[in-house]
C-alpha cells in the first residue's frame, strides 16, 4: 500500500512558513489544478499556537490573512494546560486522516520541529497511556526495593507536573536522583535541571512499568520508516538578516499590543495561583503551557512591578529580542542535527521524504516569489503528480551548503549513548546538585577558564592542606621525641 502524501514546512520563527502554507493551499484549491486533490488544509505544529487567544505573543496568522484556508489544531487549548508531543501527534494523525478523506492535502506547518519529526517517523515515542495500571517489571521492582525511603515516597507520589528547577532546585535534583536509581542510562542523558525530560522519563516508568532505556533498545530493532510520503520544505534565512528581522518583529509585536496579552496571561496565572495558596501566588511555572512563550518570562517582572520604569521596560524588550534570536538558533540546530540525519537515513533506499531548502533571506515580494513561492509550487506539483523531482542540492548555492548532512546516529540506542552527561567533581560544590556536562564537550570544559580556575584553587587548597598535615606531623614527632628524652627512672618521685 502506497504512503499517503503530506507536506511539511519547517523553519525558524520569522521566515514566512505560514505564508507559504497558505500560498500552497490556495494553489491547490484552484479548479485548474491537475493532481486530483481538491484543496488543502493547514495543520498547526507550533507548540504555542495551540493555545487559545494571545495571538500576538504566539505569532498566529490573523484570520484576515488566512484567505479562507482552514487552520487546524490552533487555539484549542487553554493557557497553562499541558499539551505534549504524544498528544499532538495523535491529534495531528486524526486531522490528516480527515483531510485525506476530504480529498485534500494536509500541510503541516510550524516551528516545533520535534513534534513534526515524530509525526513523520513513527515508533520513536516511548510513552503510552494504558487503560489500567501496568505491572512493574522485575528490574523496576528490584530497583524500587533498594530505594531510600524518601525516594520511594517520591516515586509513589510523583507530582502532577515537573517542578521548575530555577524555583525548586531541591525538588528537581530529587527527581533526577530517583531516575538515576531506576534507570541510570536514561538519567545520564538528562541534566538534573531539565526537569521536564526527567519527569517524562519517570512518567514512562509509571505508565509502562518498564525502563525507558529498555523501550528505546527495542525501538533500535525497527527500521526508521516514514508514516507518510512527505514533501519537506525548509525555509531558511541567513542569521544576520534574520536577526535584524526578528528584532523588528518584536518591536512590531509591542506596538500591536503584546503587553496587553502579557498582562492578560499574568492575570490568569495569578488567579490560578491564588486558588492554591496566597504564599504561592507569585510563583509561576514557566515550564507549562503558554508560559513557555517568549515574551511572557521577559516581561513578567516589568508587569509585576508596582512602579515599572522605562529602564525595566527597555531591558525586557532587549531580553525578548535576545531570547527570540537564541530560539531561532536552536530551531536551526534541531533541523540540521536531528531532522536532516533522520531524513537522510529514511531515504537511503528510496526517497520517500524529499527535503528542499528555500532561501527566504530576502523577504521582498520579488525575491519571495522567485525563490520561495514559485519553486515550492512547482515542486509540489511534481510531487503530487508523480513527476520527477529536482535535485534539492541544485536549487541554490545556499541549499547546497545547508543540506549537506553531517551524518549522525539515528538509532535510538546510539543516540541515547551519544548524549550522556557526566559530573565534573571539581566544579561541583553541592553533590546533590552536581555540575553536569555533555560527555562530548567535557574535554572542552576541562580547558575552560572557570574549570581551570577552580582546579587551581582546589590544587592550592590541597597543597595547603598537605603542608598543614606535614607541620602537624613534625610537631607531633617533635613532641614525642621530647617526651622520650625525659627519663626520670623508676621511683624518682617516691624514693
Amino acid at each position: 500500500m502506497s504512503l499517503r502524501p503530506l507536506i511539511a514546512i519547517f523553519g525558524t520563527t520569522g521566515v514566512g512558513k505560514s505564508n507559504l502554507a497558505i500560498q500552497l493551499a490556495l494553489h491547490l484549491a484552484q479548479p485548474a489544478h491537475k493532481s486530483g486533490w481538491k484543496g488543502a488544509r493547514v495543520i498547526n505544529a507550533d507548540a504555542m499556537q495551540v493555545y487559545a487567544g494571545l495571538d500576538i505573543i504566539t505569532n498566529k496568522v490573523p484570520e484576515s490573512e488566512q484567505h479562507g484556508i482552514e487552520h487546524l489544531l490552533m487555539g484549542f487549548k487553554q493557557p497553562g494546560e499541558q499539551y505534549v508531543v504524544g498528544q499532538w501527534v495523535k491529534d495531528a494523525i486524526c486531522a490528516i486522516d480527515e483531510t485525506h478523506m476530504r480529498n485534500e492535502i494536509p500541510i503541516v506547518v510550524g516551528g516545533t520541529s520535534y513534534w513534526m519529526q515524530h509525526l513523520i517517523f513513527p515508533d520513536r515515542l516511548t510513552g503510552m497511556q494504558p487503560e489500567q495500571t501496568p505491572a512493574l517489571s522485575e528490574s523496576i521492582l528490584t530497583s524500587l526495593a533498594s530505594l531510600p525511603p524518601h525516594l520511594l515516597d517520591l516515586f509513589n507520589c510523583l507530582p502532577e507536573q515537573p517542578p521548575d528547577a530555577a524555583l525548586y532546585p531541591d525538588a528537581g535534583a530529587a527527581l533526577h536522583r530517583l531516575l538515576h536509581h531506576l534507570d541510570p542510562s536514561m538519567a545520564a542523558r538528562w541534566h538534573w535541571r531539565d526537569t521536564r525530560k526527567v519527569f517524562r522519563s519517570l512518567s514512562i516508568i509509571k505508565d509502562t512499568g518498564r525502563r525507558p532505556s529498555e523501550i528505546i533498545s527495542e525501538q533500535s530493532e525497527t527500521v526508521l520508516k516514514p508514516r507518510y510520503r512527505t514533501l519537506c520544505f525548509w525555509l531558511y534565512a541567513e542569521p544576520p538578516v534574520l536577526h535584524h528581522r526578528l528584532n523588528r518583529r518584536v518591536d512590531s509585536m509591542i506596538e500591536n499590543g503584546l503587553l496587553n496579552e502579557v498582562r492578560c496571561l499574568h492575570s490568569i496565572s495569578r488567579n490560578a495561583s491564588s486558588q492554591v495558596s496566597d504564599s504561592e501566588a507569585d510563583d509561576v511555572d514557566y515550564t507549562l503551557g503558554i508560559y513557555q512563550s517568549i515574551g511572557y518570562r521577559e516581561f513578567h517582572e516589568y508587569i509585576s512591578s508596582t512602579f515599572p520604569t522605562e529602564k525595566a521596560f527597555q531591558e525586557a524588550v532587549e531580553n525578548m529580542k535576545t531570547s527570540t534570536r537564541q530560539y531561532s538558533r536552536k530551531q536551526i540546530s534541531w533541523i540540521r542535527n536531528k531532522l536532516l540525519p533522520a531524513i537522510h537515513a529514511a531515504n537511503l533506499d528510496v526517497t520517500t521524504v524529499p527535503m528542499y531548502m528555500l532561501d527566504a533571506t530576502n523577504d521582498t515580494n520579488e525575491d519571495w516569489t522567485s525563490k520561495v513561492r514559485d519553486p515550492a509550487i512547482q515542486i509540489t506539483e511534481e510531487f503530487l503528480n508523480g513527476g520527477t523531482l529536482p535535485d534539492p542540492l541544485m536549487l541554490s548555492e545556499l541549499a547546497r551548503k545547508m543540506l549537506q548532512v553531517n551524518v549522525k546516529p539515528v538509532d535510538p540506542t546510539l543516540v541515547l549513548n551519544a548524549q550522556r552527561k557526566v559530573v565534573c567533581p571539581t566544579c561541583t560544590i553541592d553533590t546533590t546538585k552536581p555540575v553536569m556536562i555533555d560527555e562530548e564537550r567535557f574535554d572542552a570544559h576541562l580547558r575552560g577558564r572557570p574549570h581551570r580556575r577552580l582546579a587551581q584553587k582546589m590544587t592550592k587548597e590541597r597543597q595547603q592542606e598537605a603542608q598543614r598535615a606535614k607541620r602537624l606531623e613534625r610537631v607531633s614527632k617533635a613532641t614525642t621525641e621530647s617526651d622520650s628524652d625525659i627519663d626520670m627512672g623508676p621511683g624518682t618521685l617516691f624514693s
